[in-house]
């Protein structure tokens, strides 16, 4: 009988490791991210090519590593952090079991230069898939320098899956904010084939969430602090007003390291719960600071996964940090019903005034008829209401329920609303209920789209353009749908690598926020990404649809009334709207007499 099991060769179980911890370059840009933190640099320069396929190099001016220590760093559960399993739960640092260089350079052709301060010159080794080409000293300022060159080379199949440039640099932005957000102290720099996307400077937690995310973002964050004997939470929440539709901007960290714990954000949820709309997520930047014995951090191979001693306890303090926090910084206005409250006006004085009260008049013409001239029906009486090509003649479609007798002449439809925000009409077998925002929604849906595929939106261009900028990740995703917004009339110019100039914006938009505009798309975007060219344009008319449309409680006259309605019937999909809802009801006779016997 032939043995069959047998030990594989270092240069495939290191390939396997590397699957494990390096599954794309961001992985990479994270543990060597992590490792200069570690070595106590305080300044990290990262570079990528190609959105790190091409290349990763990330130089720090950390402690360094002796000549030994820099061969020996390669070698497979090579740590200085443990020594026995006890250790395990006493780290405090970001790496410690050893496989990040070893993974990196099973998988990668790398470059390592190091030198420590009490050494004159440095150390130079080159690593191809496991196997050291090179070693050589090197002239070189205190730290190290790693270069990750053509990742995956000799692991093709696994490059084969690794996403557009676009999609590889968002994970690689991700990592790089994680590491930068809770390490403010520290200053980073992060350019992308040859572009500085960010420059931070050491600082406060405060500013670091502004350098990342965008300065707007000082009039958005509230302070969390909470010190307990087992416990301190300490960081910033975003208030309940700007919370998005998205899960983006949430951040979790235990002592300093980031983590996902669904348990733990529900807890926050939990804290804003019926202050923010049931499809938008709070977003927080927090960190925790717990014994290392208390937690384990040894669960997962990329460590973003953590086993707590007493997570009860954690959520509890965390909901009561996030409660209070909330409610010191409410801004909402405080009535105190135990003191009066006068407005310092002399009640007793207006009583004595010997003056009569008289009611004030407004001077009107009673002779006045605004329906017996033609109206245009424009969209600055209409929000943004523009004509809509139909594929029938107006009125066309109330033949389908009221069809009059030959010899009768047709009668012309009369229109109500409804809480100023249905519209009821008669039919010949009922009555007819529409929706008007949901109506409106459904014309400039299939408005946006038309413009959308033959390219024929109208720009109305800004008198004073407007610049705005967004973080890496948010600028990547509007390169991507630049395009199609250009076709429905936005026009916007690049000045940066985040930051863009609105130069004009689509003809129905006047009155309307452009940057908020954008960034829901953006956040559609995010929730809804998609390769395909046809899902994007229906995410950006159906974004720009829902925003630009009337709003319930909006007044309609009678004309805007029937020119709403007969648009909507010239819509090739009458019936519901963009999002799916019934758009109108109809209630026949017969349900009246029902009802009205029962």
């Amino acid at each position: 009988m032939i043995d069959v099991i047998k030990l594989l060769p270092d240069s495939v179980a290191n390939q396997i490791a590397a699957g494990e911890v390096i599954q794309r370059p961001a992985s990479a840009v994270k543990e060597l991210m992590e490792n200069s933190l570690d070595a106590g640099a305080t300044q990290i320069d990262l570079y990528v090519k190609d959105a790190g396929k091409g290349m990763i190099m990330v130089i720090d001016n950390g402690c360094g590593m002796s000549e030994t220590d820099a061969r020996l760093c390669f070698e497979r559960h090579a740590t200085s952090k443990i020594s026995k399993a006890e250790d395990l739960f006493s780290i405090r640092t970001m790496g410690f079991r050893g496989e990040a260089l070893a993974s990196i350079a099973a998988i990668a052709q790398v470059e390592l230069k190091t030198r420590r301060k009490e050494d004159e010159v440095g150390v130079k080794i080159i690593n191809e898939g496991s196997v050291i080409k090179e070693q050589t000293l090197a002239p070189m300022a205190v730290g190290t320098t790693f270069t990750v060159k053509n990742l995956f080379f000799n692991v093709p199949a696994r490059r084969n899956f690794l996403k557009s440039a676009n999609a590889e640099m968002r994970h690689v932005v991700e990592e790089f904010t994680r590491v930068a957000l809770m390490n403010p102290e520290v200053g980073f720099i992060l350019n992308s084939d040859g572009k500085e996307l960010y420059h931070l400077f050491p600082g406060n937690l405060k500013q670091r969430i502004m350098g990342l995310f965008g300065n707007n973002y000082n009039e958005k964050l509230l302070p969390v602090r909470q010190e307990t004997d087992r416990v301190t939470i300490n960081g910033y929440i975003v208030k309940a007003e700007f919370a998005k539709k998205t899960r983006g901007e949430q951040y979790f960290f235990v002592n300093k390291r980031f983590i996902k714990h669904p348990y733990l954000h529900h807890a926050i949820e939990n804290a804003f719960l019926e202050m923010i709309p049931k499809d938008s997520f709070p977003g927080y930047f927090l960190n925790i600071e717990v014994d290392p014995a208390d937690i384990d951090v040894n669960i997962h191979p990329t460590k973003t996964e953590v086993n707590f001693l007493d997570v009860k306890l954690i959520y509890a303090i965390l909901h009561a940090a996030v409660r209070k926090a909330i409610g010191q910084n409410n801004l909402s206005p405080m009535i105190d019903f135990d003191e009066p409250t006068n407005l310092g006006i002399d009640f007793g004085e207006v009583v004595k005034q010997s003056n009569p009260i008289v009611q004030p008049s407004v001077p009107f013409n009673p002779s006045y008829n605004p329906f017996s001239e033609k109206r245009e029906f424009t969209k600055s009486s209409f929000g943004g209401f523009q004509s809509f090509e139909k594929r029938q003649d107006p009125g066309d479609w109330r033949q389908l329920y009221e069809e009059p007798a030959k010899e009768e002449p047709v009668q012309k439809n009369h229109y109500i609303q409804l809480n100023q925000s249905y519209i009821i009409t008669t039919l010949k077998s009922g009555i007819l209920v529409i929706d008007q925002h949901l109506a409106h929604c459904r014309i400039l849906f299939e408005k946006f789209l038309k413009e959308l595929e033959n390219d024929s939106g109208q720009s109305q261009q800004e008198l004073f353009p407007e610049p705005f900028s967004l973080n890496a990740n948010d600028a990547s995703l509007l390169r991507d749908i630049l395009p199609d917004l250009r076709r429905v009339g936005f026009d916007l110019e690049q000045v940066n690598a985040t930051t863009f100039i609105i130069k004009g914006t689509p003809a129905d938009m006047a009155g309307f926020n452009a940057v908020e505009m954008i960034e829901k798309m953006i956040d559609n975007y995010k929730i809804n990404r998609t390769d395909l060219n046809l899902d994007r344009k229906l995410g950006i008319a159906k974004t720009m649809s829902s925003q630009l449309a009337l709003k319930a409680s909006t007044a309609l006259t009678e004309m805007e009334m029937q020119n709403l309605a007969d648009q909507l019937f010239g819509c090739s999909v009458a019936e519901v709207a963009p999002d799916g809802k019934k758009i109108y009801a109809i209630l026949t006779l017969d349900e009246l007499n029902l009802k009205l016997k029962t």
